[in-house]
């Protein structure tokens, strides 16, 4: 399968070297990581900033990835990019990561689907209803790595038909 380029949508603070793990499996093109430096400097700059470089960010990206923490649902940026991703038109889901290790934490709780925070059909169904957000079982890493690109194709392919 060809690897389709992404973009990751998670909490920095919490899960930036859980993404990491996903990022080097190589499985799919990921956008580049933004630095944590350079993350703080794109919040001080405002909401505007943060907003022009989500939308360069997802520009040529065919398919949005939330990666699911213990605090992602609750995440501002992280509903601003799932927003912009279904009103774009792109593939879209989630991954559960709370059982890919962390080395500063180990392991975290399952956080909330963040796909129930929206509803749509004039608020009669919640977005999750038909945005998957897969949960890889205890051997996060093997179980995403092994479906990653399935799901991704998958994601891509049902949003032509939203």
């Amino acid at each position: 399968m060809a690897r389709e380029p992404v973009f990751y949508s998670f909490h920095y603070d919490n899960d930036v070297f859980r993404t990491q793990q996903i990022r080097n499996m190589g499985v799919v093109e990921g956008d580049e990581p933004v630095s944590p430096n350079g993350w703080e400097q794109i919040k001080r700059s405002g909401d505007k900033a943060v907003e022009r470089w989500i939308e360069e960010s997802m520009k040529y990206k065919r398919c949005v990835i939330v990666l699911v923490g213990s605090e992602t649902s609750a995440r501002r940026w992280v509903r601003h990019e799932i927003e912009r991703a279904y009103n774009l038109g792109k593939g879209l889901f989630g991954i559960y990561i709370h059982n890919l290790k962390c080395p500063r934490v180990g392991r975290c709780s399952q956080g909330a689907n963040p796909f129930d925070c929206f509803t749509i059909n004039n608020g009669k169904q919640h977005l999750s209803a038909v945005i998957p957000c897969y949960d890889p079982g205890y051997d996060a890493y093997n179980g995403i790595s092994g479906n990653l690109d399935t799901w991704v194709s998958s994601a891509i392919a049902a949003a032509q038909y939203r």
